[in-house]
């Protein structure tokens, strides 16, 4: 049996990390949780899971949930109440929690890097469903795991399919993963797309944008931001920079394919010509579970493919006109340093400004594009974990000041 530490347990990520952690008591037993705001659905996963710690970052969420936990009656409260801590450090020590096995991180965006790099000194190995921790951190995050011994298993659809293509390469002993090491053998990763909200919409038609329709995934249940990430196909662009870092190849040998069915969620091509692509169900689950379960696999009563039934599948190239965010993608992963963390950090800016209906969607990638190009000059090649959190504020708050100066809106 694993012990996991969830981070982030009222997401998309963690609740159906969770689900599984239920549906196979077997093998996985939650011993650490932290979650936000959403206290009542953070209490009714510590009365099922019963961890031995929970962390918020905000304290005087902590005394509410306190407050709860007290509140409960006999018959309903847990065995063992757990320990409560609250901020950064509280995040950190559930993290890194000494019983658990491996961390799932899903905390969205940026705010997950201290945590995770806190577990991997920790030398936890890590579930990784925050890309950002990578994207905006890898020359920092690397090291760190040569060090700790930690080993970083993707959970996300795409790395997590191109990781299970990769099992019988010398990429996959234990002393290759998530080391940046290139694979010997190893010619091309393509990295597919559905192609989000907009894949039928003309370039003209984007001017109409609603947040209702950026919002709303044809394919996969995500979380707002993300899923407005795929409507720019900016998750694309940041998972080609996170899979630079996890599978070493040079940012010409990653490709993006826009694949609508989403039935194969990512292929390599091997030196011989080969091709090989991991296949399943939209289902976040597969993925999640893979990571929670390597080396091993755990049999499942789910929905079984049946290829019959789909008869089809279509690929194209992305418009790269339709699409700007992926070529900015592409060039801050090129000039390396601190200019991905920049990129992050914008696009986590501008999409929270276009959710609030401050920016229109078509502003979102000119405030990045806008923000990179301030930081060219300023760029550092070898940054440390200082310099990495000072630019991700910097852009946030260049991103701001740049939509206050009355950034060309566009028509509804």
């Amino acid at each position: 049996m694993k012990a996991i530490s969830v981070l982030g347990s009222t997401g998309s990520i963690g609740t159906q990390t969770l689900e599984i952690a239920e549906e196979f008591p077997e093998e996985f037993k939650v011993v650490a949780l932290t979650a936000g705001k959403n206290l009542d659905l953070l209490l009714k996963q510590i009365k099922v899971h019963q961890p031995e710690v929970v962390a918020l970052p905000e304290e005087t969420n902590v005394l509410k949930l306190r407050d709860l936990l007290n509140d409960l009656d006999l018959t309903d409260r847990p065995k063992q109440l757990p320990e409560l801590f609250s901020g950064l450090e509280g995040l950190e020590i559930a993290a890194s929690w000494e019983p658990a096995d491996i961390v799932i991180t899903g905390i969205v965006g940026c705010a997950g890097l201290l945590p995770t790099l806190a577990a991997i000194k920790a030398g936890k190995d890590i579930a990784l469903a925050n890309k950002e921790t990578l994207i905006a951190a890898g020359p920092v995050v690397l090291p760190e795991l040569k060090r700790s011994g930690s080993r970083l298993l993707p959970a996300d659809s795409e790395h997590s399919a191109i990781f299970q293509c990769l099992q019988g390469t010398p990429w996959a002993e234990n002393a290759r993963l998530s080391t940046g090491i290139p694979t010997p053998g190893l010619r091309n990763i393509q990295l597919t797309a559905s192609g989000g909200a907009f894949r039928d919409w003309s370039t003209n038609d984007l001017r109409k944008v609603t947040v209702e329709d950026a919002t709303s995934h044809p394919n996969w249940s995500m979380g707002r931001k993300i899923t407005v990430d795929s409507a720019t196909l900016m998750n694309k662009g940041l998972e080609v920079i996170e899979a630079h870092y996890l599978f070493g190849l040079d940012y010409e040998n990653i490709e993006i394919v826009i694949h609508p069915q989403s039935i194969i969620h990512s292929m390599i091509e091997l030196a011989d010509s080969s091709v090989l692509a991991q296949m399943g169900w939209p289902d976040m689950k597969l993925p999640i579970l893979y990571a929670m379960s390597w080396p091993n696999r755990i049999a499942t009563p789910w929905k079984r493919l049946n290829l019959a039934e789909i008869q089809h599948l279509s690929f194209k190239a992305p418009d790269t006109t339709k699409y700007p965010c992926m070529r900015l993608a592409y060039s801050a992963g090129k000039s390396g340093g601190t200019m991905p963390a920049v990129l992050n950090a914008a696009n986590e800016e501008a999409v929270a400004l276009f959710l609030k209906e401050k920016i229109h969607f078509l502003n979102i990638p000119k405030l990045i594009e806008s923000t990179c190009e301030k930081h060219i000059n300023e760029l550092r090649l070898d940054p440390n974990l200082s310099d990495i959190i000072y630019v991700d504020q910097w852009a946030r708050k260049e991103v701001q000041e740049l939509a206050q100066k009355n950034v060309r809106q566009f028509p509804k």
